[in-house]
Parts: C-alpha cells; sequence; structure tokens
C-alpha cells in the first residue's frame, strides 16, 4: 500500500462514522469526485481511487469493494515470459440518489445511474441504467424503485430506542422480534 492510500486509510478509520468519511473524502479530495449528502461505510481507499465518482446522496453500506483494476496482466506476462499485457484500470461512476447494500463487489468502467439501489451481495460487472432495484451475482434488474418505495411506506414503523449501555433498548429489540415473529407467521400462513 503506497503512503498515500496508507494516510487516507487511516483517516477513514479515524472517522466513526459513515458521514464523517464520507465529507474527510470530498475533504482530502481522495476519490476523482464525491457529492454532498453521502455516507460511506467503507474505510479502506482502492488501489485508483482517483477513477472513482460519487454523486449526491449515495449511501454505501458496509464491505463494498470497488475494483478499479485487475492483475491478470502479471499472470498472462509470467506465463509467457513476456512484457506484452498491461494492467487493466478502469473508472466507476456513480450517479445520484444511489444505496449500494453490502458485500457488493463494483467493477471497472460501470456506471451506476441514478435512483438506484444495488441488493446486499451483488456483482456490479457491467453499467446500471438507474431507476430501480438491481440485485444478485451478476446485478440484474428486480423492479422500479416506486415498487420498493411503496413497500417501505406499508412497512409497520417502530420507534427505535437506543439503550443507555449502548445500543438499541430492550424494548426496541422486543418489537423488532414481534414483528419478525408476525413476518414469519404471515408468509407461513401464505404458502
Amino acid at each position: 500500500m503506497n503512503w498515500y492510500r496508507f494516510k487516507h486509510t487511516v483517516g477513514m478509520y479515524l472517522c466513526l462514522t459513515g458521514n464523517k468519511r464520507a465529507r474527510y473524502l470530498k475533504k482530502h479530495n481522495v476519490l476523482y469526485h464525491i457529492g454532498d449528502n453521502c455516507m460511506t461505510m467503507f474505510r479502506h481507499i482502492p488501489l485508483y481511487p482517483k477513477l472513482i465518482s460519487i454523486g449526491n446522496n449515495v449511501w454505501i453500506a458496509s464491505q463494498v469493494d470497488f475494483v478499479n483494476h485487475d492483475v491478470i496482466h502479471r499472470m498472462l506476462n509470467n506465463k509467457y515470459q513476456k512484457n506484452d499485457f498491461q494492467e487493466r484500470i478502469g473508472v466507476i461512476d456513480i450517479k445520484d440518489n444511489v444505496f449500494i447494500g453490502s458485500n457488493t463487489t463494483i467493477l471497472p468502467d460501470v456506471t451506476i445511474g441514478s435512483n438506484t439501489v444495488i441488493a446486499a451481495g451483488s456483482l456490479v460487472n457491467k453499467s446500471i441504467p438507474g431507476n430501480g432495484v438491481y440485485g444478485g451475482v451478476p446485478a440484474k434488474y428486480i423492479c422500479p424503485l416506486d415498487d420498493l418505495i411503496e413497500k417501505r411506506r406499508k412497512t409497520t414503523k417502530i420507534e427505535i430506542e437506543q439503550s443507555t449501555k449502548g445500543g438499541l433498548s430492550d424494548k426496541t429489540v422486543e418489537v423488532c422480534w414481534k414483528r419478525f415473529r408476525e413476518y414469519e407467521r404471515k408468509n407461513n400462513n401464505e404458502q
């Protein structure tokens, strides 16, 4: 890891919230671009951070990998005992109003269009036009964003209380388990 990436990775670890990490990236001009009202849970700075652009209102969950290069050229050059192959690098362009779920991998030369949700555990290996929910390996279109919005509006709201010891209060934990059991009972009765 070079000094630039090491210094900024340490800086990211010192930021305790995702919003502060995004502001850190912007303040120190680490990426090619990062917009306003963003949240980044990742702490590790990718190899070529200047090849990543993040728009406004982009929320990136934990363990998202930005892979904007590969090292296949090294294996090929060793195999053929030549230096005919070079490293493949490419940009990652994330537009406005995007959520990227945990454990997603984004490969080089892709755009994630505006108004998009990428489900957890996805592989984004080609550009996504936007205005929808995408998920899977590789990521495929699941439904329009409006369907997810409507489903979220129908979700039972709960009051989230914090414990004085940290984490959720016992009351909130019980409400979550009760809601989950009702959901499971309903789904099992429909099958």
